[in-house]
Formats: C-alpha cells, structure tokens, sequence
C-alpha cells in the first residue's frame, strides 16, 4: 500500500470508529503517552535560567523520539497494517464531530446543559454563557479542530508519512500543554508555540479552502482572506472564518478567559449573529462535507 491508500483506510476506520473507550479505558492513548513526556519533559527541565533554550532542547528530544519511533514501524512485519491502525487512532473526526453535535444535543435540553458540554471542549469561561455564546464556542471549536485534529494530522501523513504524523502530533500536544505565555511557560514553550504555528501555517489555510470547496464557495475567500486575520492566532482564523463564510454565522466577538472580557472583533459579521443548536448541526455537517472531499482526494491520490 502506497501512503495515501493507507490514509484513506485510516480516515475510514476512524470515520467509522471514532475513539472506542472499551480500549483507551484499558490502554493508554498515544496521545496520552505523548502527553505524559511532555510532562515529565517539563518537571525535569522547566527550572532555573535559560529556560527557552532548554524547553527547545526538550521539544527537539520529544519529535526525534516520536519521529524515530514512526520510522521503526516501517520495519515491522505487515508494516502497512500498523501504520495505518496508528493514523485511524490519531486523526480525530469521528470524536470531533461527536463532540461538537453533544453541544447541540444538550442546549436543546437547556442551557446548564449547553454550558456543561461546551466546556468540555472550549478554554474559554462558559458560566454565563447564553444559547448564542454557546454556539459559537461549538462551532469556532469545529472549525480550528477541524484543522488541528484532521487536516493537518493528513497532511503531515501525506509529505511524511507515520513519522510526520507523529512528529506534528507530539509538536500540537506540546503546544496545548506548554505553549502559553504564563509565568513558567512564556520561556519554556515557546519553542513548541512557534513551531506549532509553523507545522500548522499550510493546513490551516487549506482546511479554509477545502471548507470553501466542499460548499461550492470559491466567492468565500474574500471573506477569509478580509477576517482570518483578526483572529489572535495566525492560523485558526483561516478555518474559523470559512465555516462562518459557509454556514453564514457570525462568529468571535465578546468572550471571557480567567474572569477577564476579551473584546474579540467579529469574523463574518455579515453572517446571523443569534446562533443556536441548528447552526451547531450546520458545522458539523460541514465537519463530514469537508472530511468526505478529502476522503475523495486521498483516494484519487491512491490509484493514480
């Protein structure tokens, strides 16, 4: 099997699958592994001076472990079989698209509801969240995932195969778990933070164009191009602003973080701005739409 024939099985079998918890409540994830050497990265070497030296010595020791590691499957017997079981278990539309339609599921119930499950997959305060907050939490979080989670995971697999996959995986867990500018990470993961946005520059901006294609939408990227930018990431305003475009929703604006109000400007503020369990439903819709336009890509890829 070629590269891209096993990432075609792989987004199928994840596709189907999703994150079986009969598995990972018995084993640890990959993510999980990852996630643990991160922090013990952090404990042993987040200390005394030149700390953003060290944490890039640790983000360096962290890809060439998992890089070497993807490598070493390429030796296995029935090599194709592992390589493509790994990349099912690290690309994450099944759980992302789940996640984002309990959103809706539960604000149909009611807000306490609504709040509760947007929680679990946003970093911002939901206390005070009305229905309109809550969707757009659910929808911004599809989108910039969509990217994070699927694309770039695909791409990565595509340029280099498992070892690619693996290293971006690892650089993205970094970046969620120490790249934040506080006091004992401004240093230490800035590295991962500054790498993160580069491995991720080229995915997030075709994640906005697939989004766009598998709508029909060519017009939207003016609308990308003019708001991707007011988003305080350099990437996550590409797919974000797309799925606004598609779905004709207004997203950012007004959020909290800590207690403190963030004046975000709007992304499409020509779009609806009184959002609901509906638009929710929309973005996961367009989650599958897009998903299935790379399925087809891949698979073309495959047999030529």
């Amino acid at each position: 099997m070629n590269t891209a024939a096993i990432l075609a099985v792989a987004m199928v079998l994840d596709a189907a699958f999703g994150e079986p918890q009969w598995l990972w409540s018995r084993l640890p994830h990959p993510a999980v592994l990852i996630g643990r050497l991160i922090g013990w990265l952090d404990r042993r070497f987040n200390t005394g001076r030149v700390r953003k030296f060290r944490g890039a010595i640790a983000l360096t020791l962290l890809v060439t472990i998992t890089g070497l590691l993807g490598h070493a499957v390429s030796f296995l017997p029935g090599a194709p079989i592992f390589q493509t079981i790994i990349a099912a278990i690290l690309l994450a539309q099944r759980s992302l698209a789940n996640h984002v339609a309990d959103v809706a599921t539960a604000l149909r119930v009611s807000l306490p509801e609504g709040r509760a499950t947007v929680a679990r997959i946003v970093g911002r305060d939901t206390a005070d969240m009305d229905e309109t907050a809550i969707a757009r939490g659910a929808i911004e979080s599809a989108a910039e995932n969509l990217s994070d989670g699927v694309i770039a995971p695909a791409f990565w697999f595509l340029i280099a195969g498992l070892p690619g996959m693996l290293i971006y995986k690892t650089i993205n867990t970094a970046d969620s778990m120490i790249g934040y500018k506080t006091p004992r990470h401004a240093q230490f993961g800035w590295a991962a933070a500054r790498l993160d946005d580069l491995v991720n520059w080229v995915p997030a901006r075709l994640t906005a164009l697939l989004i766009g294609a598998a709508y029909l939408r060519p017009g939207i990227w003016k609308t990308v191009r003019r708001d991707a930018g007011l988003h305080r990431s350099p990437n996550a305003g590409w797919p974000e602003s797309a799925m606004a475009a598609c779905i004709d929703v207004s997203l950012a604006g007004p959020r909290a973080y800590a207690g403190t109000m963030k004046d975000f400007p709007l992304v499409n503020p020509e779009g609806r701005t009184t959002l609901g369990p509906t638009d929710i439903t929309a973005a996961v819709r367009a989650l599958w739409r897009t998903w299935a336009l790379v399925l087809l890509g891949v698979t073309l890829l495959a047999v030529v």
